[in-house]
């Protein structure tokens, strides 16, 4: 074992504090990553504060992990000391089933080993631990590769927020001249907008707040729409062709489904904590419509979303804070107060 410094929590009302976990000493296939920076997704407030269920305490979050490779496996290939790397959402799935051999572990139907907070059988049934730490051991299969020339610190939200928009844009096949409406703007939404640009799509932002409008179309959204406006609700009627839904919170979706022309598609990314309003079954049998979901992406597509914002010069809109504001940090996220993604600074441990 080697020590990592960390901050956890240790109950859901506890907030952050200085830490030392344990790390496995890297096997033939594990790489093994001094962490520079690891991004704070809306996801890690759910659990640390036990919103999705009791969490597994001591707890250390994080699965937006950017940072260097310190040390590889004998049989590792791919990985080197010193290569830029990255961690998302997951550190292992089964491997054997469907959707893992198709590329998909995301959808692992034996459950993928999430970064933090689940039970490693691989790994002699500990807990993982993650990103907000010095250190992680990761098997090769999934790290990732970050291309060279993008802001690390910038590029560590890729791997949730946006592999969690690219994936279903790509399951779309968004391209050149479709019309893609994006449901919020926090750091899932602005995402969103940027890659269906580079994609070719025109863009239309839905938001409560009309303060949002000049920060979506710098963005480089084509309309807004004022979603408390019923008549630039009604104005929007049948205008696009796909939808992602980034809200987290519960909203009715029904007004959004109209927007939608003849076989449209709203793709549901945000996960509300409560019950949202049922979806009118009526709006999609009319045109067609499809209602779904999208769970980020598997190791294969994450390697290609960040190759595609390279190639793009697309990263998030972050602010970086050091390892004691993340209670701060926490409460700002709650309260939608930040533009658009936190990152800490791990050299602050």
């Amino acid at each position: 074992m080697t020590h990592a410094k960390a901050y956890a929590a240790t109950s859901a009302t506890s907030g952050f504090a200085a830490s030392t976990i344990d790390r496995r000493e890297p096997g033939a296939h594990d790489v093994e990553i001094a962490i520079d920076f690891c991004g704070l997704c809306h996801s890690d407030v759910h659990t640390i504060r036990s919103e999705w269920g009791p969490a597994k305490y001591p707890l250390v979050p994080g699965h937006e992990i950017v940072g260097t490779v310190s040390r590889v496996g004998y049989d590792v290939v791919g990985f080197a000391v010193g290569d830029p790397v990255g961690v998302g959402c997951m550190v292992d799935s089964c491997r054997e089933c469907d959707s893992c051999l198709e590329g998909f572990e995301q959808y692992c139907e034996n459950g993928n080993i999430g970064t933090y907070g689940a039970v490693d059988k691989r790994n002699g049934g500990t807990i993982t631990q993650g990103g907000y730490a010095s250190s992680i051991v990761v098997d090769e299969n999934y790290v990732l590769k970050v291309p060279a020339g993008l802001d690390p610190a910038a590029v560590a939200p890729l791997l949730c927020a946006g592999v969690t928009t690219y994936s279903p844009l790509r399951y779309l096949d968004v391209q050149d001249g479709d019309r893609v409406g994006v449901i919020g703007l926090g750091g899932l939404g602005h995402m969103a907008v940027k890659i269906a640009k580079a994609l070719g799509a025109t863009v239309t932002v839905f938001t409560t707040s009309p303060a949002k409008s000049d920060a979506a179309r710098e963005l480089g959204a084509d309309h807004v729409v004022i979603s408390s406006d019923p008549a630039q609700m009604a104005a929007a009627k049948g205008s696009l062709n796909a939808i992602l839904d980034t809200v987290a919170a519960v909203h009715d979706l029904n007004p959004y489904l109209r927007t939608l022309d003849r076989d449209g598609a709203l793709i549901q990314l945000g996960l509300p904590s409560e019950k949202m309003p049922a979806v009118d079954p009526g709006l999609l049998i009319r045109r067609r419509l499809a209602y779904g979901g999208s769970l980020i992406g598997g190791i294969a597509e994450t390697q290609e979303m960040l190759d595609f914002c390279a190639e793009h010069g697309i990263v998030c809109d972050i602010e970086l804070v050091a390892a004691d504001q993340l209670d701060e940090a926490y409460d700002r996220m709650v309260a939608g107060d930040v533009k658009y993604r936190f990152v800490l600074d791990t050299s602050t441990l």
